[in-house]
């Protein structure tokens, strides 16, 4: 159950002596593919840089299920996404695409920020209806039952 965003090759640079994926490039991927889901929400770079809006992670979880290598492609899909009126919480899953396995998940929790004054900020309407509706088409899809950050969205 999930909703797919984005495939991404494994790099030659990305990986490390061990002749695999080096940790830190897992969380590189997961943080560029989020990127995408942002900006469908009006909440990524381009709303930094002309609002004075975006958003801040505070909490992650990641495991790390699976190695990947040089030239593997991975998809990455949500397979949760809620929020309340200042916080996202979701999480994305890297799937070996030849195997099928699945080799990392990320958990986040984000705080929606007002850049000007570096201080926590309320979706506004637009915001909110447009996380809403995507929720709605793609609820069937999300599993809430492997969360690890739990109790943080205020309802």
């Amino acid at each position: 159950m999930s909703v797919h965003i984005a495939n991404q090759i494994i790099k030659k640079e990305w990986t490390d002596y061990n002749d695999h994926m080096n940790m830190a490039y897992y969380i590189l991927v997961f943080d560029q593919v989020w990127e995408v889901m942002l900006e469908k929400f009006k909440m990524g770079e381009n709303s930094a840089k002309t609002t004075n809006m975006s958003t801040m992670v505070v909490e992650t979880y990641t495991t790390y299920n699976n190695e990947v290598k040089e030239g593997d492609e991975v998809d990455i899909n949500l397979t949760f996404f809620d929020h309340d009126k200042k916080r996202l919480h979701y999480k994305l899953e890297m799937i070996e695409k030849s195997s099928q396995k699945l080799s990392a998940t990320l958990e986040m929790l984000s705080l929606y920020i007002d850049l000007s004054k570096r201080k926590v900020s309320e979706f506004d309407k637009e915001k909110l209806k447009v996380m809403d509706n995507f929720i709605n088409l793609n609820k069937s899809n999300f599993d809430n039952t492997s969360l690890v950050i739990t109790g943080k969205l205020k309802k």
